[in-house]
Formats: C-alpha cells, structure tokens, sequence
C-alpha cells in the first residue's frame, strides 16, 4: 500500500505533472473530492469529469452535491446532470460516454465515488449483454416482495464472494447478469478486456479519511444541503417518485420525500438520511482500500 501523501507531496507530484496526463480522484461521500478537483483544474489545467454514478441526472444536484454553477464557471466539467430521472445508467455506459473526455485537448480530471467506474477505467470492463426490461423488473419486484435474501441466495458463490452484499444496486445487478446470461458476473470479470487506461498512465488519487471526521463533516454537509434548497429540490421531485427510480439512490431523497409526504418530521427525515450517508461512507471506505491500494491515499483534502 502507498503511504498517505501529506500536502507537500501532493504538491509536488502535481507540479510535475505532464500536461496531458490524466488525474483520477477518488474517495468516499464528502470526503473533498470535487474541491480538489476543481482546485487541480483551476492551477494546472484540465476538464472535471463525473464518475459518480448519480452526479449523473439532472433532477438533483443539491442532494447529490453535484458542482454549482459557480464553480462550473470555474473550469470545464463534464458528464454531470446530463440524464433524466427515469433513464438507467451503467458502468459500462459510463466508459463509453468518457471516451471523448480522454481523447480530447484538455487533461481529464476523473472525479467521484463510484469506484466501479474506476475500475471499469483502469482494469477493463467485461462486456456484458445488455439487461432486458423485462428481466429488470422481474428482479425489482422480487426484491421488492422478498427482499435482498432472494437475490443473494440465487448467485453463485464467486460472485457472491465479490460483491458488497449490503448494496441492493450491486446486488440486483449480479442478479440480472446471472438470469440473463445463465452465467454468473464473477465469470464475466474474469474475462474482462485490457483496461481503457491504465492506472500506470495516470496520477490515481484516493481519499481515506478518517471515520470521525467523516462523520462530522457528512453530518455537516446535509445541514449544508437543507440550507441550500435541498427540501425545495424534494418537492419538485415528489410529483411521480418512487424509491425504484434510477435517480431515486441519491441520499436523502427519499427521507425528504417522506416528510413532504407528511410521514415523518424534518427532524427524522435528517438524521435517517444523514445516518445512511455515514454508512454509504463507511463501505465505500472499506472497498477503496480493499482495491485501490496502488492508489496515492490521501487522509485530508489541501482545499478549505
């Protein structure tokens, strides 16, 4: 495992940096990743890219800390708010949609907390057949009627042995791989092409913070959030949703839902969807550590 870099050395590494040669920053919900980024792209140039998977729609980006248009200004960015809240988005659609990021003049600066995107990235992505709408909602009512138990039980255990079993998205998706191939996904990866970049090519940045603070600043950020019209955000978005939509993953959405909904109070709709971040947080912690030990570790972002 790299030993964390401190300021000066993060310094130092992006002093020397090539011109054209791409950044990727990684780390947990709220850790600092998009300030640096913005910080990189401001002081030595380049295009802020989205890898985070629900950065993607345009319904919310107060909920789902998406860049502000201030800070859009700033710098070029990227595959942000460019989808509709109903439209399914993959690792695999993500690959395809950066390309031209990676082929362009400027350098991409890769940002966000998906870290499949990543791997998909810089170790290769198998190539999957797409998932039929059919075969989607066969599973989205059997974990909706039986829960994530009934998923589980029908992967295989490699694949089970892989997959974060806790993340009903991931879960879901090894499932529709197994029903619709007859095979399982750990199968697939295991014949995954050579990576579209590799990580040697590029200056990987991981963010792993330490769990208290963290804590306290997530805790901060959705106060942040509800200052900022996150509840205004929810209300446009109460007409038709639903915890199934795509775009419906974003945080705090569905406990400010349910408070415009008349179910719960503010105050319960904050510390359930602050409560969930910090365990989003925590696993994703835990899988960037697990992957991303060639990764340069950062413990705290040099941007205020």
């Amino acid at each position: 495992m790299k030993s964390a870099l401190d300021e000066a050395g993060l310094a130092a590494l992006l002093d020397a940096l090539p011109p054209r040669r791409p950044v990727l920053i990684a780390g947990p919900t709220a850790s600092g990743k998009s300030g640096l980024a913005l910080h990189i792209a401001r002081h030595h140039g380049g295009v802020v890219v989205n890898a985070d998977a629900l950065q993607v729609y345009e319904n919310w980006r107060v909920l789902t800390a998406r860049p502000t248009q201030a800070e859009e200004e700033v710098a070029p960015h990227a595959l942000y708010g460019f989808l509709p809240a109903r439209a399914p988005y993959s690792a695999g659609q993500w690959l395809r949609d950066v390309e031209d990021c990676l082929v362009g003049d400027l350098r991409p600066i890769i940002v966000g907390g998906t870290g499949l995107n990543f791997t998909a990235l810089t170790e290769g992505l198998a190539d999957i057949p797409a998932t039929p709408a059919a075969i989607r909602a066969e599973g989205a009512d059997l974990l909706a009627s039986r829960g994530l138990d009934a998923l589980l039980s029908a992967l295989d255990p490699d694949t089970l042995g892989r997959i974060d079993r806790q993340n009903p998205a991931r879960v879901a998706r090894a499932w529709e791989v197994q029903r619709t191939t007859g095979r399982g996904l750990a199968a697939w990866q295991d014949d995954t092409p050579p990576p579209r970049l590799p990580l040697v090519d590029t200056l990987p940045l991981v963010f792993i913070p330490p769990r208290d603070w963290l804590r306290a600043r997530i805790e901060r950020r959705f106060d942040a959030m509800l200052a900022g019209g996150a509840l205004d955000e929810a209300r446009a978005n109460m007409d038709g949703f639903s915890p199934d939509l795509p775009s419906a993953k974003a945080i705090g959405a569905k406990e400010l839902v349910a408070h415009l909904r008349g179910d719960c109070t503010l105050d319960e709709a904050r510390a359930a969807a602050v409560v969930a971040s910090q365990q989003y947080a925590k696993r994703q912690a835990t899988w960037f550590r697990k992957r991303m030990s060639d990764w340069h570790h950062l413990t705290r972002s040099p941007v205020p």
